[in-house]
């Protein structure tokens, strides 16, 4: 059936809703209970089309976002952002470009989102009050996370969320149908959306594994899948972050066991660091902290607000006796304590970081401890990791990672799982989603592998369309296209939300690699003739007291370049400035083979 809204926040009921029409004046703050949508989709009369766009997440892992369009009506699946890159000096995190979506505002039916972690929810409090603050569908959990994340741009409206089950059916528009198949993911309420248009029926994944034994979950209803399979799928669009690992997912609950072990044999402190949103494997941490008697303090504002909500909700249970504060840390013996914190991936400003710098005020690494790093290795964070296990040796405490024992397991179907999916749903048209080319190359060589033709396999770059339409025998046909929607990052550097550029992240390397120098000229206004000697100043270029002759080269260079100039001219201030630049960086260059940033500053007088 058909689903309408009782209110934000609570499950969706299931009884018929109308079409919805958005009013000027503040329906961006209405309740989703007070919004229409109409009964039943149409049928699409050949010149109609549904367009596939997907905005993030076809280049990288993460900043994932997609958009479907079927006669001026959109849904969005995801908002997410994607961490920073090594060469992103200064920038916290980057969210999708939504640019083609500025004067569709009104076009937005609704925003579905598949499940809680932040390269899936992370864009959400930038880009919903941008596009005019449509209805966000998703599970019970998510909707918690995403509440709390709220709480951090208190200048924001109050979103409108509304939330859905495996049993919600969703009429949004005239054109979209939306069902829900609860699938694994590390961390519980993980969807795959179902979207039902005139032109058939597309699948779009969401992140998942096929776990037969979940922590905390039901396993994924393959029954329900492979009935799916048989109604017919126009599209399939399929995570491929695990496409390129062979074999099969390990199961949460084996974690469990492996780490059941561990404790058995470690006299001391176990730190554990692992994702604040890998909330199956704190479960087990809890559990086994109970069996062994150990007291569990929580480190990193994310994982204590994510352990609480989802303990609220009922997503977590243990007996809240087992936390303690870090003012109790003292008064229990090592071989009693869990510590259980972020950082991980050897993020700056996480919890393990600060400890291993010794920056942290009440945590200090010694002898007897035993780190876990219970996650993988995300791509391109692999020397950050090792100089962190490094520093945790050299403190005196041991590592254990998941290369030594089974201490993670992933959220991201392998091979074996990917294909049993494909081969269970059947579908006409296969479309890799979140990952990098490579993954997606990888992931349509498996769909080759089980039948689905080369020709209907879309490997698409960020805002490619994806086009359908009813060909001559009326049946949908499909095809990539070549247009291409504006998809360049948009970078987010602490109140900043696009006003960094390439440009700028250009000047920020070059400084990082090769420094600065400051070069300022004062010169008579009249005659253009240098005053005195130019005073230079070196940032991370050279230290100019162990450089001496370098730097009075540099100041004599500089002081010829002011006095090549007709005197009967006043000096272009321009001019000079280009000139400094341009001769004096070919000149550093030609005594260092470094290319410092140069910065001339032209005074009068």
């Amino acid at each position: 059936m058909i689903t309408k809204y009782k209110s934000p926040g609570k499950n969706l009921s299931g009884v018929k809703s109308k079409t919805r029409h958005r009013p000027k004046s503040d329906a961006r703050h209405e309740p989703a209970s007070h919004r229409q949508r109409s009964e039943e989709p149409q049928r699409a009369p050949a010149k109609d089309r549904l367009k596939v766009m997907v905005m993030g997440g076809l280049e990288e892992v993460g900043r994932n976002m997609t958009l479907f369009e079927y006669n001026q009506e959109i849904i969005i699946v995801d908002m997410g952002l994607q961490f920073p890159e090594e060469d992103m000096p200064g920038i916290d995190y980057i969210i999708p470009n939504t640019e083609y979506l500025t004067g569709k505002e009104s076009w937005i039916k609704g925003i579905i989102i598949t499940h809680g972690h932040m390269d899936h929810i992370g864009a959400i409090p930038h880009l919903v009050p941008k596009l005019g603050n449509p209805p966000l569908f998703t599970g019970k959990l998510t909707a918690g996370l995403i509440r709390k994340l709220s709480e951090r741009h208190p200048k924001n409206p109050r979103f409108d969320i509304a939330e859905v089950n495996e049993n919600s059916h969703l009429q949004l528009g005239k054109n979209f149908r939306v069902d829900f198949l609860r699938v694994n993911h590390s961390i519980p309420d993980a969807f795959s959306i179902i979207i039902n248009t005139p032109l058939g029926t597309v699948i779009h994944s969401g992140d998942f594994k096929i776990d037969y034994t979940p922590v905390n979950d039901k396993p994924a209803d393959l029954n329900r899948i492979a009935q799916l399979g048989g109604s017919g799928i126009l599209m399939l669009m399929a995570d491929s972050t695990d496409s390129t690992h062979p074999g099969y997912q390990i199961s949460e609950s084996s974690i469990g066991d492996e780490m059941g072990k561990l404790f058995e044999k470690i006299n001391g402190r176990v730190i554990i660091a692992t994702f604040a949103s890998q909330l199956s494997r704190v479960q087990k941490i809890f559990e086994l902290a109970e069996k062994h008697g150990r007291k569990i303090n929580l480190q990193g504002r994310t994982m204590q607000d994510n352990v609480e909500i989802a303990h609220q909700i009922g997503y977590l249970k243990f007996n809240p006796a087992v936390l303690i504060e870090d003012n109790e840390l003292k008064r229990y013996p090592d071989n009693k304590l869990i510590i259980l914190g972020t950082g991980a991936q050897g993020e700056s400003s996480a919890f393990l970081h600060r400890v291993v710098n010794k920056e942290h005020r009440v945590v200090e690494l010694k002898s007897g401890d035993t780190v876990i790093f219970s996650s993988s290795v995300i791509p391109g964070n692999e020397r950050t990791i090792q100089n962190l296990m490094d520093m945790v040796v050299r403190q005196g405490a041991k590592v254990i990672n998941y290369r030594m024992m089974d201490v993670h397991a992933g959220g991201h179907a392998k091979q074996e799982d990917l294909k049993l999916m494909m081969r269970l749903l059947k579908p006409e048209y296969f479309m890799p989603i979140e990952g990098s080319h490579y993954m997606l190359r990888a992931h349509a060589e498996l769909a080759e592998s089980v039948g689905i033709p080369k020709n209907k396999i879309f490997v698409a770059d960020n805002g490619q369309v994806v086009e359908f339409q009813r060909d001559g025998q009326g049946r949908a046909a499909g095809k990539l296209t070549e247009v291409k929607l504006p998809s360049e990052y948009i970078m987010v550097d602490g109140l900043g939300v696009g006003d960094v550029s390439h440009i700028v992240l250009r000047d920020r390397k070059v400084m990082a690699e090769d420094g600065m120098i400051v070069i300022i000229a004062t010169i008579d206004s009249g005659t253009g003739e240098p005053i005195g000697n130019p005073d230079i100043i070196s940032r991370g270029f050279v230290y100019m007291k162990e450089n001496k002759e370098l730097i009075e080269k540099t100041r004599m260079k500089v002081k010829k370049l002011v006095k090549e100039h007709d005197p009967r001219t006043p000096a272009d201030d321009d001019y000079i400035k280009n000139k400094i630049r341009n001769d004096v960086g070919q000149f550093l260059f030609a005594q260092t083979k470094r290319r410092p940033m140069v910065l001339p500053v032209v005074i009068k007088v």
